[in-house]
C-alpha cells in the first residue's frame, strides 16, 4: 500500500507534466530554452517576496514570472536583443530573490527546497493549484493550437493566414510563467527548464506530427516522474533531481535509437 505522501507526489508530477508534455514541445520548436531558464530563476524572487508578505507562494512566483514575461515581450518588441534582455532580467532577478531571501527569517534555510524542488512534501492543497495551472495551460494550448504551430513553424506563413506571431508568442510566454508557478514545488527553480525540454528533445527523433511529440513527451514525462521517485526512494537521492536524471537518461537512450535507425 502506497503512502499518503508518495501519492501525492505521483499526483503532483503527473499534473504538471500533463502542462510541460505539450508546452515543452513549443519550447524546442521555438528555440526558448533560454527563456524557460530565465523565467525560473526570476520566481526565486518571488517565492521571497510570498514569504515576506504572508502570501501564497504560488501566487508571489506567479505574478514575477508573468511580470517577466511581459517585460520581455516589451523589451524584445521595441528591438532589444532577446538573449540580452533574459540574460539581464533573470539574473538581476535571481539575485534580488536571493538577497530579498536573506532578509526573510526562516526562508534561508528553506530556500533550497525552491531551488531544487520537494516533491515529497505536496500537500491536498497544491494539488489544487498544480492541476489547476496544468489543466489552464492545457486548455489554451489545445484551444490555440493550430494558430501555435503555423506560427511556429513559419512566422511569414502565419501572417498570411492572417495569425500574429507576437501574439502567440506572448501566449506562450504567459504558459510558461504559468507552469514556472506550479512546478517549483516539484523541481525547483533550476530544473524547471530541464523538465520542459528534456522530455520533448527526447520525443523530437521519433515522432512524425506535432501531435504525436507532444503526446510522446508528455508519456516520456510521466514515465520521468515514476521511475525517478522510484529511485529517489529507493537510493535516498533528491526527488526532484532525480526524476530529471531520469529524463537525461531516456533522451540519452532516443539518441542511441534514432543513431541505428
Amino acid at each position: 500500500m502506497l503512502d499518503d505522501f508518495l501519492i501525492r507526489a505521483i499526483l503532483a508530477g503527473l499534473g504538471v507534466v500533463m502542462a510541460t508534455g505539450a508546452l515543452g514541445s513549443f519550447v524546442v520548436w521555438r528555440r526558448m530554452a533560454y527563456f524557460g531558464d530565465s523565467t525560473s530563476h526570476a520566481a526565486v524572487l518571488g517565492v521571497a517576496l510570498s514569504f515576506a508578505f504572508q502570501a501564497p507562494v504560488y501566487l508571489g512566483t506567479l505574478a514575477v514570472a508573468l511580470a517577466m514575461a511581459l517585460i520581455v515581450t516589451r523589451l524584445t518588441a521595441r528591438g532589444q536583443s532577446a538573449d540580452t534582455v533574459l540574460g539581464v532580467l533573470a539574473h538581476s532577478a535571481l539575485a534580488l530573490g536571493l538577497v530579498a531571501a536573506s532578509f526573510v527569517p526562516g526562508l534561508r534555510t528553506g530556500l533550497d527546497a525552491f531551488l531544487f524542488g520537494d516533491i515529497l512534501v505536496v500537500s491536498r492543497w497544491d494539488l489544487v493549484w498544480i492541476w489547476g495551472g496544468a489543466a489552464l495551460v492545457l486548455g489554451l494550448l489545445i484551444w490555440r493550437w493550430q494558430r501555435l504551430v503555423t506560427a511556429s513553424v513559419n512566422e511569414e506563413l502565419a501572417m498570411a493566414a492572417g495569425i500574429d506571431p507576437a501574439r502567440e508568442r506572448l501566449i506562450l510566454s504567459l504558459a510558461l510563467a504559468v507552469v514556472v508557478a506550479i512546478a517549483i514545488r516539484i523541481v525547483g527553480a533550476l530544473l524547471i527548464s530541464a523538465m520542459l525540454i528534456i522530455p520533448a528533445a527526447a520525443a523530437r527523433g521519433f515522432s512524425a506530427t506535432p501531435e504525436q511529440m507532444a503526446g510522446s513527451a508528455t508519456l516520456i514525462g510521466a514515465i520521468s516522474v515514476l521511475a525517478g521517485l522510484g529511485a529517489s526512494l529507493w537510493l535516498g537521492s533528491p526527488a526532484g533531481s532525480s526524476i530529471i536524471a531520469v529524463s537525461a537518461g531516456i533522451y540519452a537512450l532516443s539518441l542511441a535509437c534514432y543513431r541505428k535507425s
